[in-house]
């Protein structure tokens, strides 16, 4: 069965894959054999060879990974195009209506179920989903308890009158006291009215008196003043005297400031005589328009409040009395209460009978327990309490979805969004409608949640509907934003790692890795702010790829393990034969000597296949036959032709120029000795790691 794609979405097979070459000899290294294949020889040879298959490895690699060349995997393309993002929200709901009467019920919790609630139990109930007239019989309820409690009114109200005679000799006794205490407080009010009366005398009133004293006070402060002024006088004349007497010769300079300090003093006295004039007057201002009005309402109020005082004794004996009269009465309001319980339970009866308000269609409530485990079932049987929903008469012309929002996405949704609505049961069809509500607290779940904050949305039909049922599973898209113009991708074609982020597009003979930058994103795709230009075509189906890369790293990891060991050894001296011709090879596979026969010495056994490098070394430390010890990064440092330390690219012999990038582990073009040394120890620790796992 074959699937049709869109337009701009293309499958590629590509061709078989290349050919990769045969690897030519690096420098330093030749397929040689001397006139007496020896030592040197041998290890010239073991070099090359697994020079070459490092070269293999590389190629394999490079094919794979730095260009992603042509392989026979189905590749499925996607044209990037400048487009409109529509940044949605996408949840699933239930349909209930906008309109709806709730059947509750409203008898008391009289009745106990097996469990042991409370509730009053389900005589008969109208099949669920039945349509119904207007007044047709939905529920009946069980009276059986309530009769019995009307029973038990009559004898309450025969007590209650046998309360009556005890409260009336109460009611006379409260009689007397209410006039003893009245008598008190109307004298409070007349003590209260001649205080005031005395304050208020024009003649010999307490107000009057103080006003008196503060007049001679000020008085006496205008005659010192008088005083202070004729001194004053004095001893200006004076000290105007003394000057003249003081420029003629005939007083001296003593003389002179005696008669000013008198002067001085004599304006001090003036001064002082001043101040108490002033204190005066202010202190009969002050009596006259703050003391006076304070002492007046203070007695004013006192006269006030005794008089209410006198009030509320008045009232008090009424209340006293109206409670002693309420005993009296006791017995008659005990009937009245008793007769009113028996109105109620008459009421509750005529309720045990419930009938439809209105035409529609009935749907059974249901409540879950605030464990989320169970759900109560209503059926003919079952209890139900005070006020708990029975059943509802919903509009099926007014739908509404009751969702839910993630907290992840809360931030976008609002009031008032567009939405688009589709039913699974008609999947061909939808409907627009509106953000009417969205829950200011999550919805807990219950105890069975996993912990993810939900809330509770309501998305509203715009519109008339026909043949939707509540509880039907809606699927609602609420249309937070549109972005315009902008360049985006499907979400399967974005490979994330951490925090890194890239596509696989279409190179023209393979693919390549393009890192990509992130903006909003919908259900379906992602808008890419950079990374990408028109017309690119990235790859839908990347993990292919990407399990192509993850062999690749392993292949390659191992590669460096070995190409970092040739890189640590320099190189031998090339053989003094001439004619350097390929190694025969004899039936074995072994290498041959110059007469054709086997090598004694040839350590693979005649296999043909010689040893990995770590199978014939032997310790650093020791060097049979001749051979030198292995250095790590030193040897290299021959090739630093300029003396400053370190090696260039330039420099770097050509066998080590595919590992240049990785040997410079700070990027700054140069290797030293020290990045050297850790990149052989890295790959030889790597190397030990495997051997262990293995």
């Amino acid at each position: 069965m074959s699937t049709a794609l869109p337009d701009h979405i293309e499958a590629k097979t590509s061709g078989p894959p290349s050919r990769v070459p045969a690897p030519k000899a690096a420098p330093g290294f030749r397929w040689a054999v001397a006139p007496s294949f020896g030592i040197v020889g041998k290890c010239v040879l073991f070099g090359a060879l697994g020079l070459a298959a490092v070269v293999l490895v590389l190629a394999a690699v490079r094919t794979i990974v730095g260009g992603y060349g042509p392989t026979d995997q189905l590749f499925v393309y996607h044209t990037v195009v400048p487009s409109d993002l529509p940044i949605t929200v996408t949840e699933r709901g239930n349909l209930e209506s906008q309109k709806e009467i709730e059947i509750v019920c409203e008898l008391e919790n009289i009745g106990y179920d097996r469990s042991g609630g409370s509730g009053t139990q389900i005589l008969y109930i109208v099949p669920n989903g039945k349509s119904v007239n207007k007044g047709e019989l939905l529920v009946e309820l069980d009276s059986a308890p309530l009769q019995d409690r009307l029973d038990n009114q009559v004898l309450a109200t025969e007590r209650a009158r046998a309360e009556h005679i005890q409260a009336k000799a109460k009611f006379e006794n409260q009689k007397t006291q209410n006039e003893t205490t009245l008598a008190e407080a109307k004298l409070q009010v007349e003590l209260a009215e001649l205080e005031l009366k005395m304050f208020e005398d024009g003649e010999d009133g307490t107000y009057q008196l103080q006003l008196q004293t503060i007049d001679l006070s000020i008085q006496e402060a205008k005659n010192k003043i008088v005083e202070a002024e004729a001194g004053l006088l004095m001893q200006t004349t004076d000290v105007k005297g003394v000057e003249m007497l003081y420029k003629l010769g005939y007083k001296s300079k003593g003389d002179l400031d005696q008669a000013q300090v008198n002067y001085l003093k004599s304006q001090g006295v003036l001064v002082r005589a001043t101040n108490e004039l002033a204190n005066a007057k202010s202190n009969r201002k002050k009596i006259e328009q703050y003391d006076y009005p304070m002492q007046k309402l203070e007695l004013e109020g006192k006269l006030e409040t005794t008089k209410r005082a006198v009030l509320q004794v008045e009232r008090d004996n009424e209340s006293m009395l109206a409670q002693a009269e309420a005993a009296f009465n006791g017995a008659q309001r005990a009937l009245e209460k008793e007769e009113e319980k028996l109105e109620k339970y008459q009421a509750q009866l005529g309720k045990c009978k419930i009938c439809a308000p209105q035409d529609g269609m009935v749907a059974y409530a249901t409540e879950r327990s605030r464990s989320h485990r169970s759900a109560t079932t209503i059926s003919e049987g079952a209890f139900v309490r005070e006020r708990q929903r029975i059943l509802t008469l919903p509009s099926l012309t007014e739908m509404q979805v009751k969702t839910a929002v993630h907290e992840s996405v809360l931030d976008q949704v609002r009031k008032g969004l567009p939405t688009t609505v589709r039913i699974d049961a008609f999947p061909d069809r939808t409907y627009k409608g509106t953000v009417r509500l969205l829950a200011v607290m999550p919805d807990d779940g219950g105890w069975l949640s996993s912990g993810t904050k939900v809330y509770e949305t309501i998305v509203t039909i715009d519109e008339k509907v026909e043949r939707l049922k509540p509880g039907m599973t809606a699927i609602v898209e609420i249309h937070v934003d549109c972005l315009k113009n902008v360049l985006s991708v499907p979400v399967q074609a974005v490979v994330q790692r951490q925090a890194d982020n890239w596509c696989y597009v279409d190179a023209g003979r393979g693919v390549e890795r393009r890192m990509v930058t992130l903006g909003r994103t919908n259900d379906k795709f992602v808008e890419i702010c950079a990374g990408l230009s028109e017309g690119d075509r990235v790859v839908l189906n990347p993990m292919a790829i990407v399990e192509e890369e993850q062999e690749a790293d392993a292949k390659l990891d191992t590669a460096d393990e070995d190409s970092a060991d040739e890189a640590a050894v320099p190189p031998e001296p090339e053989s003094t034969a001439s004619q350097a011709t390929d190694v025969p090879e004899q039936q074995g596979g072994g290498p041959a000597d110059a007469t054709g026969q086997p090598d004694p010495r040839d350590e693979s056994g005649g296999s043909g296949r010689p040893r990995r490098a770590s199978q014939q070394e032997p310790p650093e430390d020791e060097s049979p036959r001749g051979r030198r010890p292995r250095q790590d990064g030193p040897n290299l440092m021959q090739y630093d032709t300029n003396g400053d330390g370190r090696i260039g690219r330039d420099e770097a012999p050509e066998r080590i120029q595919s590992l240049f990038g990785r040997i410079d582990s700070n990027g700054d073009g140069y290797v030293t000795a020290d990045e050297i040394s850790a990149t052989v120890g890295r790959a030889r620790g790597n190397r030990a790691a495997g051997s262990r796992a293995d």
